[in-house]
């Protein structure tokens, strides 16, 4: 009762508004909070000047660090969004459905087989990884018996993606990478650094690119057979989203890891409120996803000072009563 009424009083220009106040302001907060005693002040002499005495910690870790988490809150957000669109499964998210676990198994590979690997190498192998996990999670899932719905492409989700999470573990044991491997699998910020960032310009396209399919998402996630009688190609429709979700979720590990929950947590809340069109979920499922994604790397960082906490724990914390919650009610807001 309380998202129909938001969704009646507030108009979607005015959430959008809104939502984009809190991003600014949760990175602002971000960026003044933490072990070096910063303010505005120097945060503006360090973004405008690269002036002041805490200039280099800012410029060298804490941006960097801020923006990596914006860009992986919206991949993975409107990753999720697409792919629950898509199968028309609520509890669609790409790190239950394999897409991280294949993109981190498919990292390792690449960090054992091709010593000295570039960073665009690794997005490569993490986007080939994370289609790869994806497919043979939804293979697993429509091969059982009964065919696919939403608790087996879950339980098809959870047996590959601890398969690929062996791989990546045995990977890292048996060339010696370990240390190597879990410092990107992790799920964590913690090493972001301004080299890290040429990942962005692959989210921001992949985020483009869902915008523009987001009319068809919408009639695709109501009925294949009303998307088939208006004449659209739901095959092709179909593949260039996952493509897309593909995209997002291999970009968002090379980045920073393994992340799960965030893609099924934020769709959810938005769609209470935007409602079932997708030209509104994907836009407003980027800038939730953006701020609970710096919140959550803030409280990692503020929990335990000057020591971290996992991210991915904090996410992971708040995720699973969220998951329990949905299995339970069947989906929450969902189309």
């Amino acid at each position: 009762m309380v998202a129909v009424s938001l969704r009646r009083k507030i108009p979607f220009p005015m959430q959008l508004l809104i939502s984009a106040a809190l991003l600014a302001a949760s990175f602002v907060l971000a960026l003044t909070l933490g072990a070096a005693d910063t303010g505005i002040r120097d945060v503006w002499q360090a973004v405008f000047s690269g002036s002041g005495e805490h200039a280099a910690v800012l410029r060298g870790l804490r941006i960097p660090r801020v923006l990596a988490a914006v860009f992986t809150g919206a991949a993975l957000a409107v990753a999720g969004a697409v792919m629950q669109g898509v199968t028309r499964n609520p509890l669609a998210d790409p790190g239950l459905l394999g897409l991280t676990s294949g993109a981190n198994a498919a990292l390792a590979l690449s960090l054992a087989l091709i010593p000295g690997i570039t960073y665009t190498g690794i997005l490569a192998a993490c986007f080939i990884g994370a289609a790869a996990g994806m497919a043979i999670v939804f293979s697993v899932g429509a091969a059982s018996r009964g065919g696919m719905s939403s608790m087996r492409l879950v339980v098809a989700g959870a047996a590959v993606t601890a398969f690929l999470q062996a791989i990546a573990d045995g990977t890292g044991i048996v060339f010696r990478i370990s240390k190597d491997v879990s410092m990107w699998t992790a799920g964590g910020l913690m090493g972001t650094t301004p080299d890290s960032l040429i990942v962005v310009p692959f989210i921001v396209a992949g985020l483009i690119g869902a915008m523009f399919v987001s009319r068809q998402l919408t009639i695709l996630s109501l009925q294949e057979d009303v998307a088939v009688g208006l004449g659209q190609r739901v095959f092709l429709i179909k593949a260039v989203m996952m493509i897309i979700t593909a995209l997002l979720a291999g970009a968002a590990v090379a980045l920073v890891g393994n992340l799960a929950f965030v893609g099924l947590i934020i769709p959810h809340l938005v769609r209470a409120v935007t409602g079932a069109d997708y030209r509104m979920i994907l836009p407003m499922s980027a800038i939730i996803g953006a701020v609970f994604m710096v919140l959550a790397d803030l409280a990692g960082r503020l929990i335990n000072a000057p020591f971290e906490t996992p991210v991915v724990a904090i996410t992971a914390l708040i995720g699973l009563p969220f998951f329990l919650i949905v299995v339970r009610k069947g989906g929450i807001g969902h189309a």
